[in-house]
């Protein structure tokens, strides 16, 4: 009798978006399971909780060490780029892979502990962290591996905010666009690739685990890029839109910009352009799928960020 496999509703929705090749990949995820069990001498448990685009569950090996079993669903573009992300950094700020099979993309993973996010700790702690486990992430190169270049991301950002305006239907000024515009020139215009970094590329505190062997943390899900440090400190410029709506919006931003220059030594204005155009993103993309009050959290900051330019 095939096992029964659990998914997470994220992802049964994410699955369900790729219609007849979804429902074939979920057809065939139990066999897989049991094979991979077989050959690699695992046993495997319950799923994780926060999974959007992957099966992702408990492994144990024969041995007894506790592992992780990541399968990506069908149509994940980055899942190549994934595997050849974690191979090169060998644990070093990422999750480390133990084993894969490239065909199906699955992956074995070591086990790690809590998302940052679920920690409980205050946010400069947290961004604290995050800076300093992106200083032992970031990779100088990447061999056989095509990356997003930072100018690439800056006119993808871009083309996303351009796509995505005319759905607020004139509720935000045009000031917010036009900057937009001015801010994704100077980051395509800043790109270099003598200094760029290849960078995690959604750098958050829910991508970040706690590693109970060191007591350090290490990323997980990278989606890869290749691009100055600045965008993967802005994320965080991005986070706890909350925080910035109880008090002044405009210098709290500019407080936490300078704390994250001071931690990773990103340089300052890059990181307040990178992190306006994150925010906005997020606000555009919410409003896209109907998640009106999510969305307005982020227009909000950077409405009073535009404002004040």
């Amino acid at each position: 009798m095939t096992r029964e496999v659990e998914l997470r509703d994220k992802v049964r929705k994410n699955l369900a978006a790729r219609g007849d090749a979804g429902a074939a990949w979920l057809d065939r995820l139990p066999a897989l399971v049991e094979r991979l069990e077989a050959e690699w001498k695992i046993t495997v448990g319950e799923t994780f909780p926060n999974a959007t685009e992957a099966y992702v569950a408990e492994a144990v090996a024969n041995d007894g060490t506790e592992l992780a079993l990541k399968i990506p669903i069908v149509g994940i573009e980055k899942t190549e780029r994934e595997l050849r992300f974690l191979e090169a950094a060998a644990g070093h700020g990422y999750v480390r892979l133990v084993r894969a099979e490239r065909e199906s993309g699955a992956m074995l993973l070591e086990r790690l502990g809590p998302q940052l996010a679920q920690m409980g700790l205050p946010i400069d702690k947290q961004m604290a962290i995050l800076c300093a486990t992106l200083k032992q992430a970031w990779m100088k190169a990447l061999p056989g591996v095509r990356l997003l270049t930072g100018a690439e991301k800056a006119g993808q950002t871009g083309l996303v905010i351009e796509r995505a305006w005319p759905k607020l239907n004139g509720s935000r000024p045009d000031k917010m666009l036009q900057l937009a515009r001015r801010f994704v020139r100077a980051r395509c215009d800043a790109y270099d690739p003598h200094t760029a970094v290849v960078a995690h590329g959604d750098a958050h505190a829910w991508n970040l685990l706690h590693d109970p062997k060191t007591g350090g943390y290490k990323f997980v899900d990278p989606e890869g890029l290749f691009i100055e440090r600045a965008h993967d400190v802005a994320i965080s410029m991005r986070e706890w839109p909350a925080e910035y709506l109880a008090g002044d919006a405009v210098a709290l931003g500019r407080t936490r910009c300078a704390l994250l220059s001071r931690l990773t030594g990103a340089d300052e204005a890059a990181i307040w352009q990178w992190g306006y155009l994150e925010t906005l993103v997020n606000g555009l993309l919410y409003t896209e799928s109907g998640q009106d009050q999510l969305a307005a959290r982020f227009l909000d900051v950077a409405e009073t960020w535009a404002g004040a330019a």
